[in-house]
């Protein structure tokens, strides 16, 4: 994004980013494609239903809009409540259910960056032995999963998911334009091996695993699933997710129970 915050060149930015003509979305949002061109360029000044507008059919995320709107002179449309405040209580404990729930199986919860915010005793023994560095003072699960000295050093199928994780990195960098996310993506095609990655990995599993040595010996083979929160009205919560790690075959159950 660009360092004028005017809502014209925000509009501008997320309607180029996500390939959009202005005849497109005008028609989307129920204006004429001239009234468009003159919010962008600042020679209109829109209302903040058409900046809504603009955002929920640009796909723009809550942060953003929030930040559109104040560039448009208005008060955000969407709360930013820290994880320790007692409004965001209900969303924690929903989240810790789910994870303690979950056990003997690993589950994190990540933030907008994926950082993890929220660990069951099972993830947590999946990181057991990692660098300081890949660690603390937060875990990052694209950091943890692709850089040499994390889990993808453990791994012996890294050629089948790292390719896919890669992409998922690139595709939610690209969608989100988080600058965290930009940053991060540009250390990760920086660590050893990561470009030459194979670009379509094949495998003749309907799921690819990801098979990982926890470090004793012992070789799990896991598949995850991610889970959001479905109707979110905060910048906070909504940037939340969930990923569970599931048990790819009975030898990976048994060894995780048996942890447990």
């Amino acid at each position: 994004m660009g360092d004028v915050d005017t809502v014209g060149t925000l509009c501008r930015q997320w309607r180029q980013l996500r390939r959009r003509s202005q005849l497109d979305l005008s028609l989307d949002v129920g204006v004429s494609t001239r009234h468009l061109s003159f919010v962008e360029t600042g020679k209109s000044r829109p209302s903040r239903e058409l900046i809504l507008a603009l955002g929920r059919h640009l796909e723009v995320p809550m942060r953003e809009q929030n930040r559109m709107l104040l560039a448009g002179g208005f008060a955000p449309e969407f709360t930013e409540t820290p994880l320790d405040a007692e409004a965001a209580e209900a969303a924690l404990a929903a989240i810790d259910r789910m994870l303690a729930a979950h056990e003997p199986f690993p589950g994190v919860a990540v933030d907008g960056d994926w950082n993890v915010v929220r660990a069951n005793g099972a993830a947590l023994a999946l990181v057991a032995g990692l660098p300081d560095h890949l660690v603390a003072p937060s875990i990052n699960i694209y950091r943890v999963s692709l850089h040499p000295d994390g889990l993808a050093g453990r791994s012996r199928n890294r050629h089948e998911w790292a390719p896919i994780l890669v992409e998922q990195l690139r595709r939610s960098a690209g969608l989100t334009a988080r600058p965290a996310l930009l940053e991060l993506l540009d250390e990760v095609l920086g660590y050893p091996g990561v470009n030459e990655l194979p670009v379509a990995p094949t495998s003749p599993n309907v799921l690819i695993p990801f098979v990982v040595d926890t470090g004793d010996g012992t070789e799990l083979s896991l598949f995850t699933t991610i889970t959001t929160f479905g109707t979110p009205h905060d910048v906070t919560v909504g940037e939340l997710a969930i990923e569970l790690f599931y048990p790819a075959d009975e030898h990976t159950e048994s060894a995780l129970r048996a942890r447990a």
